[in-house]
């Protein structure tokens, strides 16, 4: 999943236990806009292997930071009062733009799966923390490519290259690209071009985003029913601390948001080490290269090209 900025990671049994907290809560407060199901009625989705050469990300590492649980001033607050106004809470602007266009674009094409634009957000924000705040150009590209790192079976899933390196610049295993993390097999069945410039490219967040509630939206899902919703989150990461974790940013951005410049978003915190029980081996995921550096990956092909 997101590339490593010496986040905290999956697999940390602190981390898991404050997660499962948090949606504890969440679930308790029942948010609006979620049909949940009966007590253990998502159990089923949550154990299913997805479909195999499915899933979006291989296995990759993510961010595990949670939002706030307390409401600014108002310590031992509950969780459900509105967090507009937090730092955690401010998506940059073009990131924002386009998760609310997918979600329209959605609706138009298959109204009944009711992909919620906030859901989006929630993955953005675990697989790459916001296109890494954000740093994305006009057109909402990023302006390095986001990788994860080489699913050469070291400490994650053993892929074989499937683009010979057009996505991901590795001719001999693939790596997840981009803001919303796509496997580059992934990609080529579910890329879009959301932003009409003739490319589906995994880097820009429009063409991405799109691809992501796409992807979600398969099999006839309706993410207005939680086992649905459970089933397509587990499709991107067969993960529960995934699921969680996910699970814990939709429901904090459902209860507010505001829009922050490009650039300008919050990284996960950069000073916490990886969560202890973390099965990924130091060298498995490289430090992203800094904006501006040149990029080692060719440009995506055009659709049919």
């Amino acid at each position: 999943m997101a590339a490593q900025f010496g986040r905290r990671l999956r697999r940390g049994a602190t981390t898991t236990a404050i997660a499962a907290a948090a949606v504890a809560a969440l679930a308790a407060s029942q948010a609006p806009g979620v049909t949940h199901t009966p007590s253990g009625g998502s159990q089923g989705a949550a154990d299913e292997t997805p479909p195999p050469g499915t899933p979006v990300t291989g296995n990759s590492p993510y961010y595990t930071d949670l939002p706030p649980l307390n409401t600014p001033g108002k310590p031992g607050t509950s969780i459900d009062l509105p967090a507009t106004g937090t730092a955690e809470s401010g998506i940059p602007a073009t990131v924002l733009a386009a998760y609310k266009q997918a979600e329209q674009t959605i609706a138009g094409t298959d109204p009944g799966c009711h992909v919620p634009w906030q859901l989006l957000a929630a993955i953005g924000k675990v697989e790459s923390g916001q296109a890494r705040g954000g740093k994305v150009d006009a057109d909402g590209t990023t302006l390095s490519p986001i990788l994860g790192p080489v699913l050469n079976g070291v400490g994650f899933a053993n892929i074989s290259d499937t683009d010979n390196g057009a996505y991901d610049g590795d001719s001999t295993h693939d790596r997840a690209v981009g803001p919303m993390q796509f496997i580059p097999s992934t990609w080529e069945t579910w890329g879009q071009d959301a932003n009409a410039d003739g490319l589906r490219d995994p880097n820009n967040i429009y063409d991405a985003a799109l691809a992501a509630g796409r992807y979600l939206c398969a099999d006839g899902r309706d993410l207005a029913v939680k086992a649905d919703l459970d089933r397509a989150i587990l499709g991107y990461n067969h993960s529960q601390e995934y699921l969680r974790t996910v699970l814990s940013w939709f429901e904090y951005y459902k209860r507010g948001t505001h829009e922050v410049p490009d650039g300008t978003g919050v990284l996960p915190d950069a000073t916490v080490p990886d969560s202890p029980g973390s099965t990924q081996p130091p060298s498995a995921t490289p430090s992203p290269p800094a904006p501006g550096t040149p990029s080692p990956t060719p440009t995506p092909p055009k659709p049919g090209g």
